[in-house]
């Protein structure tokens, strides 16, 4: 497993604009070695222009860009060295079969032909994809061809990964064996930086989210830290009787009231110290609660509080980005 005490990635006032159309204005970002940090933001947030800057494919207008320890201006090669890049459309080539992709790439990351031979078979198995090596892409269903495309990126070892969209156009199935990728991948000490538009996969993979809009990082942090900048949680509570429920509701002040179910709706902020201090006034009145559960706002919540809209049914390759 890697270990580091520097971060992965390290973005400090990144800027890029296209024509008189501003990409990126400022962005800061921080990434710490073997987590999955995940940038959201609708289409044209500047989403792929980041992960572009970040992979070498674009120059930044301005900011200052360090990756797996080396600075994207001075020494990019070290980068690309260091990095591997899997977007929403698969580099596949349709005409080898699936090792001999993978082997191409050994040859690209000038490997010693056993060493390729090896780390093929390594990943093909990794990857369940033994069964399928010897066919081509073409017979693969879409969650094998992108399986196939992360083993690829993989077989130059890198440290850092750069996922854009990686699971747009699967299936739900499919989409949660990339997931299951995904996290071994950190397990195993991988940086990656995940954009996506599946609100829903941010919240199951990253350690920490960022929000892109209008070339602006408008939040960061957990997902439970960004749900909580959304009003409307609240803790619902439900008392065996009428009796409970009136004292309850006298404790708590002026709560939203559910006489026929017998429950309370109290807002909070979902933190444990709001929590505590609603048991605490429940015990001091000596009031025993049957049940209790606490509804957070979700990251579609968050997205639209943030953005202004929600999130598109299906995500979409970026036009402006």
């Amino acid at each position: 497993m890697r270990t580091s005490t520097q971060p992965a990635i390290s973005v400090t006032g990144l800027r890029k604009s296209f024509g008189d159309t501003v990409v990126l204005d400022g962005v800061d970002m921080t990434v710490e070695p073997g987590t999955i940090f995940s940038l959201l933001g609708p289409n044209g947030a500047g989403k792929t222009t980041t992960v572009n800057i970040l992979s070498t494919l674009l120059t930044p207008d301005a900011g200052s860009v360090r990756v797996a320890g080396h600075d994207l201006g001075r020494d990019a090669d070290a980068v690309r060295r260091a990095i591997g890049v899997t977007g929403q459309f698969s580099a596949v080539d349709n005409l080898l079969t699936g090792r001999e992709n993978l082997l191409l790439m050994a040859d690209l990351h000038h490997l010693r032909r056993d060493e390729g031979r090896r780390r093929a078979d390594e990943l093909l198995e990794r990857f369940d994809l033994t069964a399928v090596a010897g066919k081509t892409p073409a017979t693969y269903s879409g969650g094998m061809r992108r399986k196939l495309d992360l083993a690829m990126t993989l077989v130059g070892d890198p440290s850092v990964i750069f996922l854009d969209e990686p699971t747009t156009g699967l299936d739900p199935r499919s989409r949660r064996t990339m997931w299951d990728s995904i996290r071994d991948l950190t397990a195993r000490g991988v940086t990656l930086l995940l954009t996506t538009q599946y609100l829903e996969e941010a919240d199951q993979l990253a350690d920490r989210i960022a929000v892109l809009d209008h070339g602006k990082l408008v939040a960061e942090g957990t997902a439970e830290e960004l749900k909580r900048l959304v009003p409307g949680g609240h803790l619902r509570l439900s008392f065996p009787d009428a009796r409970g429920l009136a004292l309850a509701a006298a404790a708590l002040g002026e709560p939203v009231r559910e006489e026929e179910s017998l429950t309370l709706q109290v807002p909070t902020d979902g933190s444990v110290g709001a929590l505590r201090a609603v048991l605490d006034r429940l015990d001091h009145a000596a009031v025993d609660v049957a049940e209790l559960t606490v509804h957070t706002p979700d990251l579609d919540d968050v997205f639209l509080s943030l953005t202004g809209h929600a999130t598109a049914p299906e995500p979409a390759k970026e036009a402006a980005s």
